[in-house]
């Protein structure tokens, strides 16, 4: 019932003007969104001064909470001097130094970095620089990606063909480029009845399969290196990622590792390639590169892949955005890698990791699984225990509503109820959203 409250007119103005990403608008005539007046550390508050937990990090974007004076401070001192100019035929401080820490805290084969403005335009920019650099090279017929079919790497149509999910992909099928979806590793219903953290990614034989029979056709394949987010925290060893690497050298094809969700030390390194001693062709990353307070993103190559673009003007990579390298953006990602990498920043997250392990624990005792990557868990309800619960009601959704209740903000992945929550959450914060997700997650299954 709309009554003469602001927040009330407001919300009405909301519904009948905005288009809400990802969001079914019809649940919006019983349940309006949160109307969130500011936000602080890991906590958002709306106009009644209800405070809620941020424990996706605003769609895994936000490192360091929400308004750091460290931040607003970088913000505000590159504002005075330049908010804005295009990136071609003219360079800045902000983003030179920002391609320079990246390319030091990368593996050393990556020397070029191409700014952006968004995650699926960061792994735009690996596709077509993966197929141009084929096409210069003679090699006009490896024109085809390889990819898990329960891989996500965004929402553009180039990204949508090499996404694995259908829930994103099925209506735009007719328009999508026909590329390779392989079987990938799935631990929770692993068919060798292995375990994750003792196997050999025997799940990897799929993959080594059709790389190996298509070698001549496929330019890449892509990946989200051990998490893959969208499909529901999927989580999966590092020895797979060994094989693929091994696979990839010796059938010359590009190894793309998406890292877009995971990097900035969300499973506990500051790059998953870098902690794994691993080589990728292209390191694709945005998210968290800001600490969420604009967009930017990053694909970072080698000098093998730049060289084949460089000296005549057909070799161009005809690829720009009025928003790439924005210098407001550029200056907040510099002074999120500082605080990234003082005072043994990474480090300090062991203890928060432990704690999220621990915590876990009492999810043992619900039919699924609890698993967890560094600062990244989730829980996967199995559909035995769902099917007790009215399906149409939608698990997750409820889940969601429940949370809302007990001041955490979810967003269920359908019914995998997922943690990715700031970087600087405290060991008591972790016991808090996993004790209150355990009793919401109660209240609607039991």
């Amino acid at each position: 019932m709309i009554t003469e409250n602001k927040s009330d007119l407001e919300l009405v103005r909301d519904f009948h003007r905005v288009w809400h990403p990802c969001t079914q608008h019809k649940d919006f005539e019983t349940t309006p969104p949160i109307l969130v007046e500011r936000a602080e550390g890991i906590y958002l508050y709306d106009r009644q001064g209800n405070r809620y937990m941020d424990v996706i990090a605003s769609w895994w974007v936000n490192l360091f909470g929400h308004n750091h004076p460290r931040l607003n401070e970088a913000l505000t001192r590159q504002l005075e001097k330049m908010a804005h100019v295009m990136f071609a035929g003219i360079t800045h401080q902000p983003a030179i130094d920002l391609a320079d820490s990246l390319v030091a805290l990368s593996p050393p084969e990556l020397e070029k970095v191409f700014f952006s403005d968004n995650g699926s335009t960061a792994v735009e920019v690996a596709l077509k620089m993966s197929l141009q650099y084929w096409q210069e090279k003679g090699k006009t017929q490896k024109e085809q990606f390889a990819y898990l079919k329960g891989g996500y790497h965004g929402e553009t149509l180039g990204a949508l063909s090499v996404c694995g999910l259908e829930i994103f992909r099925n209506k735009f099928e007719k328009v999508l480029a026909s590329h390779l979806p392989v079987e990938g590793p799935d631990c929770f219903r692993c068919p060798y009845g292995l375990q994750r953290e003792s196997c050999n990614a025997e799940c990897f034989e799929p993959m080594e399969k059709a790389l190996s029979e298509n070698s001549d056709t496929i330019a890449g394949v892509i990946v989200e290196p051990l998490v893959q987010g969208a499909a529901g925290m999927m989580m999966y060893p590092p020895v797979y990622l060994k094989k693929l690497q091994t696979a990839c050298e010796s059938l010359a094809i590009h190894m793309i590792f998406d890292e877009i969700a995971v990097a900035f030390g969300r499973t506990g390194s500051m790059f998953v390639c870098g902690a794994h001693d691993l080589r990728p062709t292209f390191l694709c990353l945005s998210k968290g590169i800001t600490s969420g307070y604009l967009p930017l993103s990053a694909t970072l190559t080698t000098d093998e892949i730049y060289s084949a673009f460089y000296g005549e003007t057909r070799k161009l990579f005809i690829h720009s955005h009025s928003y790439s390298a924005n210098p407001l953006a550029c200056a907040v990602a510099n002074e999120t890698l500082k605080l990234l990498t003082e005072n043994n920043f990474l480090e300090s997250l062991k203890p928060k990791i432990a704690a999220l392990k621990e915590y876990g624990k009492q999810f043992d005792s619900m039919e699924g699984e609890f698993r967890q990557t560094g600062m990244i868990a989730a829980l996967e309800l199995t559909k035995k225990k769902k099917e007790r619960f009215a399906a149409e009601k939608r698990v997750g959704y409820q889940i969601f509503l429940e949370g809302l209740k007990r001041g955490l903000f979810l967003r269920p992945l359908g019914d995998v109820v997922y943690f990715i929550p700031p970087l600087v959450i405290t060991e008591d914060e972790i016991g808090v959203m996993l004790n209150t997700a355990h009793d919401c997650i109660d209240a609607i299954l039991k």
